[in-house]
């Protein structure tokens, strides 16, 4: 056990409970789900010397095209690649590379967007490689929205989503570098077209907001090599800490306890004495669940399964986004009406960007619900990108934040 990272924390029994999920969900789900990866997801003994480089890759096909129809557009890989987690161990990391195949008629060479997907479960069936050619990847259409511009596409299924052990979800430094290893990853994917020279972009929404966020942070010491140009990040759960009052006992609550089951997998805490048989029960349940599963935590209330009653409301503040500068500008969106990340998250996370130095554009809407949302960044995604593409200067918002 490492309880030292967990020491901002309001209370000696948050950490418990957080810790407890892993050891109660993470460790005996880790060990069934071991024998259940698909063979392509199993790591060898001895990972490639390099963060990005390639483990193995594979042609994608698609459950909703049988008969190929787009292999005439597209080249569609499945990768597994090497990264690094958050406490500095190689891992190996799964995801996807597609690329046009028309040739690229813009400026320079054929960018690369580093894609990071939404929120997408625990299980490893949930990842959107497999989604891709097992069931459906809901963020299927804004990926092909920046297909159609030209631009190659760099899609990580995050840390553990597909690959054996624990999805770490909400975990800033996993899966920021999962992102920019994506990218890596692609440039050196032998018959893609890319490399190095590729100009980059990074897009995301919700929980890949987050991962987008935190991938434009950390790549000026962790990737300062990706010719990055700018990046799109939407609904950014910046702050962990607000999060628990706004989900527990309400209709998005999974989302609450996937971040405790991700967080307590990604610090290895294993603490076995604060969930009740129900709690026990109920995270065996959850950490099966993908995102179409989430009525499962539907209004639950995480003090019915703590033997003390206690609430889960805390989360570390380690997993706060907004105080590094990105080197390259940024546009964040974020709905007033967003019921799951509140609005002031997002605009804090822009004011504390442009208290940094960093070249921020921050785009308030008004379209309802978190999903909502979502059809406002996608939309401004594609002109963001093209003109920071194209060279054009970005313009800041900071003067108003």
């Amino acid at each position: 056990m490492h309880p030292q990272p967990w020491t901002s924390l309001a209370g000696p029994v948050v950490a418990a409970v957080l810790g407890l999920v892993i050891s109660l969900v993470a460790v005996p789900a880790q060990a069934a789900g071991d024998d259940d990866v698909l063979p392509f997801y199993r790591p060898p003994a001895a990972l490639p010397s390099a963060d990005g480089d390639l483990v193995r890759s594979e042609p994608i096909t698609y459950l909703l095209d049988p008969a190929g129809v787009s292999n005439l557009a597209v080249t569609s890989t499945r990768v597994l690649y090497r990264s690094t987690n958050r406490a500095g161990k190689a891992n190996a990391v799964s995801g996807s590379v597609i690329v046009p195949k028309a040739p690229w008629v813009g400026p320079g060479k054929r960018p690369v967007i580093g894609y990071a997907v939404g929120t997408q479960g625990l299980d490893d069936r949930c990842a959107p490689s497999r989604q891709f050619s097992d069931g459906f990847e809901y963020e299927g259409i804004f990926m092909n929205g920046l297909l159609a511009r030209g631009y190659a596409l760099a899609v990580t299924d995050y840390e553990g989503l597909g690959t054996a052990g624990i999805h770490t979800y909400m975990d800033r430094v996993s899966q920021g570098r999962a992102v920019l290893d994506a990218v890596r990853a692609a440039q050196r994917l032998p018959g893609s077209g890319l490399g190095a020279a590729n100009p980059v972009g990074l897009a995301g929404y919700s929980q890949g907001g987050g991962a987008a966020a935190s991938a434009a942070e950390l790549a000026g010491s962790y990737a300062p090599e990706l010719k990055i140009k700018g990046s799109v990040v939407g609904a950014v759960p910046a702050d962990l800490t607000v999060l628990p009052g706004n989900l527990d006992q309400g209709l998005w609550a999974e989302f609450l306890w996937f971040a405790i089951a991700g967080i307590s997998a990604s610090y290895d805490l294993d603490i076995d004495s604060y969930l009740n048989a129900d709690g026990q029960d109920f995270l065996d349940r959850v950490s099966d669940d993908c995102v179409f599963d989430l009525g499962t935590a539907a209004f639950s209330d995480s003090r019915a399964f703590t033997l003390d009653g206690s609430s889960l409301a805390e989360l570390s503040d380690q997993q706060r986004i907004g105080r590094l500068r990105p080197s390259a500008p940024v546009l964040v969106t974020h709905s007033r009406l967003d019921d799951t990340i509140p609005f002031q998250v997002g605009k804090q996370l822009a004011a504390d960007w442009c208290a940094r130095g960093a070249t921020v554009q921050f785009s308030a809407n008004g379209t309802p619900l978190h999903v909502g949302g979502m059809l406002n960044n996608a939309a401004e995604t594609y002109g963001f990108l093209e003109s920071r593409l194209l060279g054009l200067p970005a313009v800041s918002s900071c003067w108003r934040l």
